[in-house]
């Protein structure tokens, strides 16, 4: 994992995927969370740790997505923890992470809700 540039702010976590997945480099994504972090995804089902959360992003990234940067909500943050936040360009509702500084004074995603969907009725 040290060969990939470290987020040492909340808000470089979306530039890093971004910039990653874009690459194809799913393993580069998966260096983002912690290592037993949790993802909401595939839509209604939860990944659970970085070993887990990099198969997934390879299964995407073979398709070749491509992704825009999306502007940031405004960070929470207190104590090391920090609630970060875009509201998509696609309308779908917004993303959510809530992300950990480690010791080393970088940041790492624990839970990642990569989707909100407006309540149906």
């Amino acid at each position: 994992m040290s060969e990939y540039e470290k987020a040492m702010a909340p808000e470089d976590l979306t530039r890093l995927f971004v910039e990653r997945s874009n690459a194809g480099d799913a393993a580069g994504v998966a260096a983002l969370y912690e290592e037993n972090a949790v993802m909401a995804y595939p839509p209604g089902q939860f990944t659970v740790g970085r070993a887990a959360i990099r198969a997934l992003w390879e299964q995407v990234l073979a398709h070749r997505p491509q992704f825009a940067p999306e502007p940031p909500l405004p960070t929470l943050a207190a104590d090391g923890i920090a609630l970060t936040a875009t509201p998509p360009k696609d309308g779908s509702g917004a993303r959510a992470q809530v992300v950990r500084q480690q010791p080393d004074g970088s940041w790492l995603r624990l839970l990642d809700q990569p989707e909100f969907q407006r309540p149906q009725g």
